[in-house]
């Protein structure tokens, strides 16, 4: 990332600047954005899989991710990461394996997140919360593989949106029971104190098995959405369009 793109973006943060600054900043992120949606316009419906960059293959997390994207790519699903190395990386990989569709929303940073080589669409992201847009337009369900702090955001925006009815009650899968543990006692404590509602949880899961984890999906995303009846809509070449 080069300093003049990674001053722009801490500049953005910074509070007021002069108008042509800001007129400037809004242009860069109307542009992502337009960009994004004459990529992504085809690729729904889509899954995200959120997850560490930094565990790679021959780590029984990546194994274990990379038959997670398998599996949702067998639903039909188009599997959506971050787009980078790590546990992104072993989801897209994973339904490649089988086939299937592979999306990555690549932020860029000056360590950690490069493409991954298993992604049929990518696109580089400078601003997170455009990136972020993304990751939830298109999708129908999302799985919190193990991860850091930009996976528990992710989670918490996930469940912010639904609590919230800013989108539709889908399905949040939770794989791994001991990593999530805290977490998962963490929303314990905050349905009893009132907090959040039972609701808030019914339709999150957490579980080790993978097949529980596609039956949580298909019941509640592909079954409910009646997704098989999608249609794919066809690209407008004058605007520049790719299916």
């Amino acid at each position: 990332m080069s300093l003049i793109t990674n001053f722009r973006e801490r500049q953005a943060l910074e509070g007021p600047h002069t108008r042509w600054e800001e007129a400037k900043f809004l242009w860069r992120v109307v542009t992502e954005f337009l960009r994004a949606f004459r990529r992504l316009h085809f690729v729904s419906p889509c899954v995200t899989v959120f997850g560490s960059a930094r565990f790679h293959e021959g780590h029984e997390y990546y194994t274990l991710t990379r038959t997670v994207g398998a599996r949702l790519a067998d639903l039909g699903f188009t599997v959506m990461t971050g787009g980078g190395p790590g546990l992104m990386e072993a989801a897209n990989r994973g339904a490649k394996d089988v086939g299937g569709h592979s999306v990555g929303c690549n932020i860029v940073l000056p360590m950690e997140q490069k493409p991954n080589p298993y992604l049929d669409t990518w696109l580089p992201f400078h601003y997170f919360f455009v990136r972020k847009v993304l990751l939830f337009k298109y999708s129908y369900a999302f799985v919190a593989m193990p991860g850091g702090i930009g996976t528990l955001d992710e989670l918490f925006e996930a469940g912010t949106l639904i609590q919230t009815k800013k989108i539709d009650r889908f399905p949040i899968v939770l794989m791994g029971t001991s990593y999530w543990k805290d977490v998962r006692e963490l929303f314990e404590v905050m349905e009893k104190e009132g907090a959040i509602s039972p609701e808030d949880q019914s339709l999150i899961l957490v579980t080790d098995s993978v097949d529980e984890a596609i039956n949580h999906i298909r019941t509640h995303a592909l079954d409910r959405f009646q997704l098989r009846r999608v249609v794919k809509l066809r690209p407008v070449k004058i605007l520049g369009e790719r299916g």
